[in-house]
């Protein structure tokens, strides 16, 4: 991964699930959660943003945002945040995925012996001066925010 920590963080505008724009640079001045998932409602999916719920307080405690980025629409997105009650924001990177290309998280998947391109879970810690602060390329879905917030020495 070209990313590193200390890098900029590549900035972007993308629609939340009301299609609103949220821009990473109008949140310049507190640390952002950027987590990049395949799919609304599925399994990994949905035990990562529950993760996430989970956990919202202390990530709001310390005035963390949490922002989830899939190919997904804001319909979809807006049921999946319905069905689960999820506090954070949800952003919609449709086809050709642009910002998750950005992040190095979009290419080439396996599964099952096809190949296709899709959204890989990668999940970036953005600091107060929009420099990455954490980079994750390994996740596990169901301990995600636990992991943050471990590293950062919030748990």
């Amino acid at each position: 991964m070209a990313l590193q920590i200390g890098d900029p963080a590549p900035d972007f505008t993308l629609p939340d699930q009301d299609g609103h724009p949220v821009s990473l640079s109008g949140l310049k001045g507190q640390r952002v959660v950027i987590y990049f998932y395949p799919k609304d409602d599925t399994p990994g999916c949905t035990k990562e943003a529950c993760n996430f719920r989970d956990q919202w307080s202390v990530f709001e405690q310390h005035g963390i945002k949490v922002l989830g980025i899939s190919k997904d629409g804001a319909a979809s997105h807006g049921k999946f945040m319905a069905k689960y009650s999820l506090p954070f924001t949800l952003l919609t990177d449709e086809e050709p995925c642009a910002v998750a290309a950005s992040y190095e998280s979009y290419g080439l998947k396996k599964f099952m012996g096809r190949e296709y391109m899709g959204m890989m879970r990668h999940t970036f810690v953005v600091d107060a001066e929009g420099k990455l602060e954490r980079v994750y390329t390994k996740v596990k879905a169901e301990t995600m925010a636990d992991d943050i917030l471990k590293d950062l020495g919030l748990a």
